[in-house]
């Protein structure tokens, strides 16, 4: 736009990009994770599409686990807040702990989550999703949660990456709304 400095330049008074503070990675190496399927991270709903089949599956069937770890920088978190006797507490896991968390009860009980609407907002190398899900014990079973799945995405060295996932389900007095669910009658869990 006119008036605006030229992209390749920083503001005034700010240090170039080749001066990082010590001991931080060469500007233009790429995130250090496990490679990833083209076909995952091609595009923001892509990775959120990768996401859902990851974790979900039929019961004792292992879940693909290092797919779920491609998806994620390595600084990622997924964050949502567990309401207990000492209020309302934040749970902020990096993707590795979410394994070591949910594996046994994803895996012995079966779980599928399964978005059932998506609204994508993009600019430039970020982009937001808001997935609507639903949670089974299995692909017929009725869905027993439904919440909202808030993804942070990044465009970088050719793909999308997962940035941070915050979530919240719903609960007596908290209800999806429903501008967030599909066209038609949903029935709520």
């Amino acid at each position: 736009p006119p008036g605006h400095p030229p992209v390749n330049t920083m503001p005034p008074g700010h240090p170039p990009v080749t001066t990082m503070p010590p001991g931080h990675p060469p500007v233009g190496e790429g995130p250090a994770t496990q490679p990833a399927n083209l076909g995952d991270v091609s595009s923001a709903r892509g990775i959120v599409d990768a996401y859902y089949d990851s974790i979900s599956g039929p019961p004792g069937a292992p879940r693909e686990w290092e797919r779920f770890r491609s998806l994620f920088l390595p600084e990622a978190r997924l964050v949502t807040v567990i309401s207990g006797r000492a209020g309302d507490t934040p749970l902020a896991l990096a993707p590795e702990q979410f394994v070591g968390l949910n594996r046994k009860y994803f895996e012995g009980s079966g779980y599928v989550e399964r978005q059932i609407r998506v609204s994508v907002d993009a600019f430039g190398r970020i982009a937001h999703a808001l997935s609507t899900y639903e949670a089974r014990r299995g692909g017929d079973a009725a869905a027993y949660s439904r919440g909202v799945n808030s993804f942070q995405l990044l465009q970088s060295h050719g793909r999308w990456w997962i940035v941070n996932v915050l979530w919240d389900r719903e609960r007596p007095g908290v209800t999806v709304p429903e501008r967030y669910l599909p066209p038609g009658p949903v029935e709520s869990p």
